[in-house]
């Protein structure tokens, strides 16, 4: 199939042809013709806000986006639908989603790192700021908050955007729930859950198995979670809430990346080795068996306690994470760099905890909210290495290459203050972030890595909204950024071996100015223009076999802008678009990397567009969704062929039903309609030119639940 660009004005044909457009998100129970009503958010102020008035960009998704129609496994689901956010999923379970929001967290070769992702309150993102959304409950998720731009960073360290998950609080009758999903590529997941309240404790108890046989080869996955959730209130004017999750994935196959010509033969295939003598045509990730096994268990606590107008609230979270990964090498072969082996095997205690107080009070004819607080959190690695072969055979854990204890804490205080009065809301906010990594190496054959080096930064934030009529705001906000090395960029200095301490963070300075507006009753836009200045980005040096590592390069200079809409047009269709333009390129050249190249994993344009109907009593609904991207340059250079630019479309029917006591849902959502292939995602820096991560071409789900309520 030839492969083309996909172009802003191709975007701009999709949307004015009408194949998925704009697109509403009310929840089942209320009609698609309603007039919108506006949302309250918690990110960004940290108290109930109305997004229309926060001078920030914000998204929300509500829970019929999340959950109706989708096979909840991947946030990227339903993270596509929202402008400035770009969430890859990788066909790749061992290494989970690619997230980025303009333009941060693109290099990440793992899991999430530059966006800041938060479930109830509790960080899903570790102290260095390294964060796994594969713990995202998205069966019992009652909505998601994406925070954007400036305000992002009040959440200190890796910042460049925040996820916000909120799961549902038991209430009303008892009720039990069973879900069953199956589609292509051996596809199959099954739910169940309960919820309810009883004397005045509310309850969420969510299990549920996934299981794949992959798109790709040597791409299997099995991932068990588990969720409960208590809510209650202790007194009239307090909450108390406890939280607990699983996720378990036991030998989940990593089919890494392949390098353009295996793509253009076959996206499914995976990589050859060509230094297999005795099988050549074993791929790389059957060879060494590349896998990862994860077992991650947490527990939380929130207490809010209202004291009149004020409110003071305490949250203490705790868990264990341990990994067993064989990466795609053995042992030191070429450089030092590879002495630790080719598994890794680390068990991680992690704690934190925030506690803050809102002072509410009258000043100057307005209303002022002042917000004090301090966010603690620790993290300690017991990380041993081991050659991934035994008596030359791969895919076997062999001698010990790495011994070491990892510890990382961070201590952020902050404040935060909004003033509201008349047609302004002003708001400001000041962050202490401080970072202390420390290695006790216990491998002292190959030198002794042990060391420490600590971070610090004080980020500000200054927002101010106008109020131009009812139903148009304006805003403009600014901050200065920070995003400290992780643990795992930490680990490796180039082709030597060691850990990096010489890497700096990176530094940024955000601006942005934006409008949010009704149209009528039924159609509201947001619109943001955006400007990032970076310094001493973090991007990738060297990457091969499933390990990175990380430098310092230039200034980095990121311009775009955002809209969406969403509107509910009548006779129960509504819809949704979300476009992003952004242009993120280095500002200075540095190794053979030429000023005004562009960021790679970053790109240009993406659109997300979705038309929808249901029936006037909700029992029927369909809808029509087009997701759309432009090309994305895997290396630094823009040396190398880009993932072309896509565009697919996407349609997804349901139904439900009522008898007694008695709730039935079906669905069924046929992905990729013509067939598109394409590149999914790519791996930033790969030395051995394997980037391209292929997306699946068309595939189908098909899911049935029943719910009885007592």
């Amino acid at each position: 199939m030839t492969q083309h660009p996909f172009r802003l004005n191709t975007i701009a044909t999709l949307f004015a042809l009408g194949a998925p457009g704009m697109a509403a998100a009310a929840a089942p129970e209320t009609p698609a013709d309603a007039p919108l009503a506006d949302v309250v958010v918690i990110s960004g102020s940290r108290v109930a806000r109305s997004s229309f008035d926060l001078p920030a960009a914000i998204d929300v998704l509500d829970a019929a986006s999340i959950r109706d129609g989708q096979l909840r496994v991947n946030a990227s689901e339903a993270l596509s639908a929202v402008p400035g956010l770009v969430a890859q999923n990788r066909q790749n379970y061992a290494q989970d989603l690619q997230i980025s929001s303009r333009g941060f967290g693109a290099r990440s070769a793992f899991g999430v790192r530059g966006v800041r992702l938060i479930a109830d309150g509790i960080p899903a993102t570790m102290p260095d700021g390294q964060g796994q959304a594969a713990t995202f409950n998205l069966d019992m998720a009652e909505r998601i908050e994406v925070l954007r731009g400036p305000f992002s960073a009040i959440y200190g360290n890796h910042s460049g955007g925040t996820v916000q998950l909120f799961t549902r609080d038991g209430q009303g009758r008892p009720s039990v729930e069973g879900t069953f999903i199956g589609g292509s590529a051996g596809t199959r997941k099954a739910d169940v859950n309960a919820q309810g309240e009883t004397s005045g404790i509310g309850y969420v108890i969510d299990t549920s198995r996934f299981e794949t046989d992959g798109e790709r080869a040597h791409s299997a996955a099995t991932r068990d979670q588990g969720f409960a959730k208590l809510t209650m209130a202790p007194t009239s004017t307090s909450k108390l809430t406890l939280t607990a999750s699983a996720l378990s994935q036991d030998d989940t196959q990593d089919p890494l990346g392949v390098t353009w010509a295996t793509y253009q033969r076959d996206p499914r295939a995976g990589e050859t080795d060509a230094s297999d003598t005795q099988n050549p045509k074993r791929t790389i990730a059957d060879r060494y068996n590349t896998r990862k096994s994860i077992d991650h268990k947490q527990i939380g606590a929130a207490v809010e306690q209202r004291l009149g107008d004020d409110r003071v609230r305490a949250m203490v979270y705790g868990g264990k994470r341990q990994v067993i990964q064989y990466q795609a090498f053995s042992k030191f072969v070429q450089t030092p760099a590879s002495q630790s082996g080719g598994v890794v095997d680390f068990d991680r205690d992690f704690y934190g905890a925030d506690i803050n107080w809102l002072s509410v009070r009258n000043l100057a004819g307005g209303k002022l909210s002042t917000t004090i607080g301090i966010d603690y959190g620790r993290s300690t690695d017991q990380r041993q290495g081991y050659e991934n072969f035994i008596s030359n055979q791969f895919g076997l854990q062999g001698k010990l290459r790495r011994d070491e204890s990892n510890t990382v804490s961070s201590v952020d205080p902050y404040v935060q203050a909004e003033w509201q009065g008349g047609a302004w809301v002003l708001s400001a906010g000041l962050r202490h972030s401080r970072m202390k990594v420390s290695v006790d190496d216990r491998f002292v054959t190959n030198g002794n890595d042990s060391g420490g080096v600590n971070f610090r930064h004080t980020t500000p934030v200054l927002a101010a909204l106008y109020k131009i009529s009812p139903t148009v705001n304006a805003y403009a906000s600014a901050a200065r950024g920070f995003e400290a090395p992780t643990l795992n960029e930490l680990f490796y200095s180039g082709a030597g071996a060691g850990f990096n301490f010489a890497l700096k963070p990176a530094t940024s300075t955000h601006v942005e100015t934006g409008v949010k507006a009704y149209l009528g009753s039924n159609t509201r836009i947001n619109a943001a223009v955006f400007q990032v200045k970076t310094s001493d980005e973090l991007v990738v040096d060297i990457a091969g076999g499933g390990r990175t590592s990380y430098r310092n390069a230039s200034e980095t200079l990121r311009r775009g802008a955002e809209v969406s809409l969403d509107s509910n047009f009548g006779a129960g269709f509504s819809g949704r678009l979300a476009m992003t333009a952004l242009n993120a390129t280095y500002e200075q050249g540095f190794g053979n990397v030429t000023a005004g190249s562009r960021l790679p994993g970053v790109p240009k344009a993406n659109l997300f567009g979705e038309l929808a109907w249901k029936s006037s009593d909700d029992g029927f609904g369909a809808a029509l969704e087009t997701i759309a991207s432009g090309k994305v340059y895997a290396d630094d250079a823009n040396a190398d062929i880009a993932a072309p630019g896509y565009a697919i479309v996407n349609a997804r029917f349901q139904a439900k039903q009522a008898l007694g006591g008695w709730r039935f849902k079906q669905f069924v959502r046929l992905n990729n309609l013509s067939d598109r292939r394409y590149v999914g995602s790519v791996i930033v820096g790969d030395a051995n030119k394997r980037f391209y991560e292929a997306a699946l071409q068309r595939n189908w789900l098909a899911g049935v639940s029943a719910q009885y309520v007592f």
